[in-house]
């Protein structure tokens, strides 16, 4: 789990359920266009416009939360042996999603700024040498999960402009996006490229209610055509029910209101865990320090391994996602993924705490 009930707007949606049985009941309850319902995809529209992006509602298409949008994405490109670009580390849903079609996934480090853009076109550059071309580079630019990292617009940028130089497809999946505590926006990699180079995955899963299952794909006209296709033998089409809650919600400004409190809350969280991090951590063990988002990745010393750890942390009833498993080429054995948002404040000092022994004792 990752998001906090505590930031789930139960009285709003009471109110904006009645509202939608009382003046859509029979369209609410019946089945929408594969496409998604027309006022949520106009909104939606209406946010990226506002954001930059050269876009029409033809090219919004909503899905069963993003994570359909990738089985979507690997449903329509990926035959079993094509090479996919991820980072190292990369977000699991999406490496399961394109595993689970044959993709063969090709590794790029990251650094502080996050996908390494010299690396990156090494390894396309010598694909290009094998007449290899990979379906598409898979990233997530703003408080990447696991990582943390915001790519600036300088590393956009470079990204965008090797991808064009090699013919290379962009996948920029941007669920957190909205959860920044401090910093400047970057701007998003589809409208820094506005020619169809790029598809962008959005939901609400992390900025309104995840039980909803609502997210959407922006793409060139011609990849939501594909997508739908592909939709419509899938599950044919999102709820209409919560697609309307979710339009009336957005709508009548409740959306705007509550952001606010949960990036407050998850705020006042993070700080918290980065200040127990300093009192207790041990030298040798480092962290990120994200702008937003849910997630610090933790990096061990070396030569130690997050999956002995665990094993020793369970007993002391703390726990975290081992960092290995967002490493598609199985490295990252010495790193972990902590999540600060779905915690208590007391259960976030007492589990840093129990965390730091573990990892104490293991110095030793």
């Amino acid at each position: 789990m990752e998001e906090k009930p505590d930031t789930f707007p139960v009285e709003e949606l009471k109110e904006i359920t009645e509202y939608i049985l009382e003046h859509e009941g029979a369209a609410a309850l019946q089945y929408s266009a594969t496409e998604g319902d027309p006022k949520l995809r106009k909104l939606i529209t209406k946010a990226y416009v506002n954001d930059g992006m050269n876009i029409t509602e033809n090219n919004v298409l909503i899905t069963t939360a993003s994570q359909q949008g990738l089985d979507l994405l690997a449903k329509v490109f990926i035959n079993r042996g094509d090479k996919v670009i991820v980072g190292l580390p990369s977000y699991l849903g999406g490496l399961g999603a394109f595993n689970a079609y044959g993709a063969e996934m090709v590794g790029v480090k990251l650094d502080e700024y996050g996908m390494k853009a010299d690396e990156l076109e090494k390894i396309l550059a010598d694909l290009k040498a094998k007449g290899e071309k990979p379906k598409f580079i898979y990233v997530i630019p703003d408080f990447q999960n696991p990582a943390g990292i915001t790519m600036p617009n300088s590393r956009r940028m470079e990204i965008i402009e090797i991808a064009r130089k090699y013919d290379v497809l962009i996948v920029e999946d941007s669920p957190y996006r909205e959860i920044r505590f401090e910093g400047e926006h970057q701007k998003r990699m589809y409208a820094l490229d506005n020619t169809g180079q790029v598809i962008t995955l959005g939901t609400f899963s992390k900025t309104f209610v995840p039980g909803f299952r609502i997210g959407w794909t922006v793409a060139h006209e011609d990849i939501i055509d594909k997508f739908v296709v592909a939709k419509q033998s899938t599950d044919l089409c999102t709820a209409s029910f919560v697609q309307k809650i979710a339009a009336r919600y957005i709508e009548g400004g409740y959306f705007d209101r509550n952001i606010k409190k949960t990036i407050q809350m998850y705020h006042e969280k993070r700080d918290l865990m980065l200040s127990e991090f300093e009192k207790h951590m041990p030298d040798g063990v480092h962290w990120t320090k994200p702008e937003g988002g849910l997630f610090l990745f933790i990096y061990l010393p070396e030569n130690m391994d997050a999956g002995e750890l665990f094993e020793k942390a369970i007993k002391q009833k703390v726990a975290f996602v081992l960092g290995s498993a967002f490493h598609c080429d199985g490295s990252g054995k010495n790193t972990m993924r902590i999540n600060f948002s779905f915690m208590s404040k007391d259960k976030i000092v007492e589990g840093v705490k129990r965390l730091a022994e573990v990892i104490k004792e293991e110095i030793k």
